[in-house]
């Protein structure tokens, strides 16, 4: 047998380990006859896989299944709360750690400032942070640890685990995912904040009951991510569906990209902001004169009626709805989810956004479409568990768990 012909076998093997670890995950507790059925797998080809992942402790059996008039069937579910993964967001200028156990329970959580430096003071920097934390938590508690995930803002090659750009750090193309491997032995998954929050919500959150949605996020900058038939969408595993440098219009502020009226410059955090204070300037009543502009001051004026606040958030919402409509008519989702501080005033922006949709979309497309809030607003590190769970389920870093028992 030829190296490629042992490759390829290896492959295979992954391939059927991930797909019966998927039937499992997602329909257990399921018989082994009922995982042969829907995988069409031979029966033996389903026990040896089984086996293998009952060794490894990734699946247990549980309680015979009602009778049905012969021998009962053993159920099978996955084991989830005996692994644990370090998940970590490299935001701008912020460092934030969390340990997870692969059922999504929250078993540590640390924040710290990370200020800008040259790119080997950052690495070093990064990677006695997270060897830290590790050996921080392993004196508290025993840890069955399978992987880091590691998310970020700006542009990322998850495949070569490389960052593409950062919007604070000198990190473009470096090789990321592998340095850390080195440095602290364990696989490591990177990729976009806003990408991995939809993977997230998909997963665990507000789209879990369906296989085509839509997650725009607004807080600093303004990115979206596309979950189609329940998988990430991606470019050869680059990042997609920067839905922020969407010119909306031409007469509007420069972008950082270089463009003039990306949707970022207009509906951001610190445009809509940025907004109201000129209008407060130009003498405008209103009731944000007797407080501090921020977000939530804005939102809440707006859901109390002040004209300024709704003029702002108003066109705010038309933009965001000319956009989405784009991504409506390419992506035809069956929901749309909405993140960040804006979503205070949901109550007034949603029906907005949804009507600019529906004067720009098509009909079939946006019929009953649902704007929804996106469930983790504030939990910046759960892209890292979508991460790893995703390797689980492709086989990838299952493959690894297999054969390092």
């Amino acid at each position: 047998m030829t190296r490629g012909q042992i490759a390829n076998v290896d492959l295979i093997k992954q391939v059927n380990c991930a797909a019966v670890y998927r039937l499992i995950d997602s329909q257990g507790p399921i018989s082994r006859v009922k995982i042969a059925e829907l995988s069409h797998l031979a029966a033996a080809s389903v026990t040896k896989i089984t086996r293998t992942l009952i060794e490894c402790g990734l699946i247990r059996e549980m309680a015979h299944q009602a009778s049905t008039g012969g021998r009962r069937a053993i159920s099978l579910t996955t084991v989830t709360h005996a692994f644990h993964l370090v998940s970590v967001k490299l935001g701008r200028e912020e460092l934030q750690l969390c340990l997870y156990s692969l059922d999504g329970q929250v078993l540590a959580r640390q924040i710290h400032a990370f200020p800008q430096q040259p790119q080997a003071a950052l690495l070093d920097a990064l990677i006695a942070h997270i060897g830290d934390f590790i050996a921080e938590q392993r004196q508290h508690q025993a840890l069955t640890l399978v992987a880091i995930a590691l998310t970020m803002p700006g542009l990322t090659d998850a495949v070569h685990g490389q960052v593409v750009y950062h919007p604070s750090f000198p990190l473009v193309d470096v090789p990321l995912a592998r340095l850390l491997k080195e440095a602290l032995g364990l696989p490591v998954f990177i990729g976009n904040d806003i990408r991995t929050q939809a993977l997230a919500e998909h997963y665990f959150g507000a789209s879990r009951d369906c296989l085509d949605s839509v997650l725009v996020s607004v807080r600093h900058g303004v990115g979206a991510g596309i979950i189609t038939e329940g998988r990430i969408f991606r470019s050869l595993g680059r990042d997609v569906a920067e839905i922020g440098h969407i010119r909306v219009d031409a007469l509007g502020d420069r972008c950082h990209c270089g463009n003039f009226g990306c949707l970022e410059t207009m509906v951001a955090d610190a445009a809509l902001l940025k907004q109201a204070g000129r209008m407060l300037e130009q003498g405008f009543d209103s009731l944000l004169k007797r407080q501090p502009l921020t977000m939530a001051s804005l939102c809440q004026a707006a859901l109390d009626g002040d004209r300024l606040a709704r003029d702002v958030l108003g066109r705010a919402a038309e933009y965001l709805g000319q956009a989405l409509a784009i991504m409506v008519n390419l992506f035809n989702p069956q929901k749309i989810l909405i993140a960040g501080e804006l979503c205070a005033a949901d109550s007034l922006l949603f029906p907005l956004i949804g009507k600019a949709i529906a004067h720009q979309s098509l009909p079939s497309f946006h019929r009953d479409l649902p704007i929804v809030k996106a469930r983790f607003q504030d939990e910046q590190t759960i892209g890292g568990l979508a991460l790893v769970k995703r390797a689980l389920l492709e086989g990838e870093l299952l493959q690894l768990i297999i054969e390092s028992r």
